[in-house]
């Protein structure tokens, strides 16, 4: 006998047909003898349908009562899914975050998850019935409804694995696993059977839309064995795990992308002591995240071109806070570009083989591909191109690094 956790997304469980399915899926683990805990977030396009409702009815809303009506869409579809099980005889009942609990900080929109209290869940366990969970949802310490933010529910369901120190966490979406990059681009991806969660973590926060970051980062946190399978099949998904488990580490396990990406150059900046500050310091007061930074000198060493990366919807607001700067930093210029895509190749096997920058930077020069920004881990390297060599570079690397299936 096991202990699993299984998570459902939207997709999943988008109609009464699919909850219908979900539920067969969890009776099979059943009757196989496992305790099963169930995770499920709203049905599809519902979340986006009651943030629209609190938009309408006031830009600056509580965020306390956003909660409020945010969070309704998961409880609707743990309740449904909770009745549809027990009509075909599996004896189960739903959780809400309030209920078991599961205590949260006081963010409301985007708590972090503190403690799960599971004595209760682990008897009701004893007694054979399955709890149906509120995904994306816990209590704040005000008493309150809280949310997780968006992609919370597979936070949720690694969270409740590690506090139910489950077998396994199975999150189940509408891909049969995490591939070597994007299969409607490279059809010759492959899918992996096996992932170290640090490759996870870095192809999650690189563009790879399988698993949310702050659910890979807790599962490593707490060594959570996450599985990543389809709905609608039967298949093998790829297992997310310590590196210990696999046994050889591949030199790059996958190349990530990432479409939401603006560049932003700062022409002839003074170089003196603090100007890194200056530029950067205001852009997190206005909580626009940097990423990929790059700087040269000028000729006569006197001033320095900076530029850096943002995402596209942030862009608009990093070019105006600059603007607004441009007196007291003494730029010359500031060019902005939001047709850009950022490409990375991953792999733990980085960490003891050279020459994985070499092949790339060689292998996009080949086909006439421009490197833009160059940024580096232990793990991984990634560079800014223009958005209209995504494909290419994409294809062209996976090739180079020996990705493509037989």
């Amino acid at each position: 006998m096991s202990r699993i956790v299984m998570k459902f997304g939207g997709t999943s469980v988008a109609d009464l047909d699919r909850i219908r399915h979900v539920a067969q899926r969890v009776k099979a683990e059943v009757d196989a003898g496992h305790e099963v805990a169930v995770v499920v977030s709203a049905m599809s396009g519902v979340t986006n349908q009651l943030i629209g409702y609190v938009d309408s009815a006031g830009k600056l809303a509580d965020l306390r009562e956003y909660d409020v009506v945010v969070s309704s869409g998961e409880q609707v579809t743990s309740g449904l899914l909770a009745i549809v099980l027990q009509s075909i005889g599996v004896n189960a009942r739903s959780w809400l975050g309030w209920q078991a609990p599961i205590r949260t900080d006081g963010s409301h929109g985007s708590a972090r998850i503190r403690e799960i209290e599971v004595e209760d869940l682990i008897r009701r366990f004893g007694e054979g019935q399955v709890a149906v969970f509120a995904g994306f949802q816990g209590i704040g310490p005000d008493g309150r409804i809280s949310t997780l933010g968006r992609g919370g529910s597979d936070t949720s369901a690694v969270a409740l694995a590690a506090a139910l120190k489950a077998d396994r966490c199975d999150i189940y979406t509408d891909v049969d696993g995490v591939y070597t990059t994007d299969p409607r681009i490279v059809t010759k991806a492959r899918k992996l059977d096996k992932i170290t969660y640090e490759e996870m973590l870095e192809m999650a926060s690189q563009g790879a839309k399988v698993l949310q970051t702050r659910s890979v980062e807790m599962a490593m946190k707490h060594s959570v064995r996450v599985q990543v399978r389809s709905s609608f099949n039967d298949a093998e998904g790829t297992l997310v795990v310590d590196e210990d488990e696999i046994v050889e580490d591949a030199l790059v396990s996958g190349i990530a992308y990432s479409r939401d990406e603006a560049k932003i150059t700062l022409i002839r900046v003074p170089d003196r002591p603090g100007i890194a500050a200056g530029i950067f310091g205001p852009l997190a007061d206005a909580s626009i995240n940097v990423d990929m930074i790059v700087q040269s000198y000028s000729a006569d060493g006197n001033s320095t071109d900076m530029t850096f990366t943002v995402t596209k919807t942030d862009m608009d607001r990093a070019v105006s806070v600059l603007e607004e700067l441009r007196d007291e930093l003494k730029y010359d210029a500031l060019t902005s570009d939001p047709n850009v895509v950022k490409v990375s190749v991953i792999g733990v096997g980085m960490r003891s083989h050279a020459g994985v920058a070499k092949k790339m930077f060689t292998t996009l020069a080949d086909k006439g591909i421009n490197l833009q920004v160059i940024s580096t881990s232990e793990i991984k390297v990634s560079v800014l191109l223009a958005e209209e060599y995504a494909e290419l570079a994409l294809r062209s690397l996976h090739t180079a690094y020996g990705l493509d299936a037989a």
